[in-house]
């Protein structure tokens, strides 16, 4: 299945996971933002905030074909 990945801040990186255009990435089915965050190459401890469709959630919550996924990190007063 397919799900888009974007990210803010400093977890940018244009290879694997970007700010602009989301990144396209192919999972199992089963695969939860923690396997995705490794996936892109993103350490757990890194994220301060997971959302798919726009929810915030937690890193077990498993993913379904066509989710929209954002990470974030701890920035400011986060």
């Amino acid at each position: 299945m397919k799900v888009n990945l974007k990210c803010f801040s400093k977890l940018v990186n244009p290879d694997t996971c970007d700010f602009n255009e989301s990144t396209l990435y192919e999972i199992a089915d089963g695969d939860n933002i923690e396997s995705l965050a490794q996936h892109a190459g993103i350490a757990k401890k890194d994220v301060k905030i997971a959302f798919v469709n726009n929810r915030i959630v937690d890193f077990d919550t498993v993913l379904s074909d066509g989710d929209r996924v954002g990470l974030a990190p701890a920035v400011g007063g986060m």
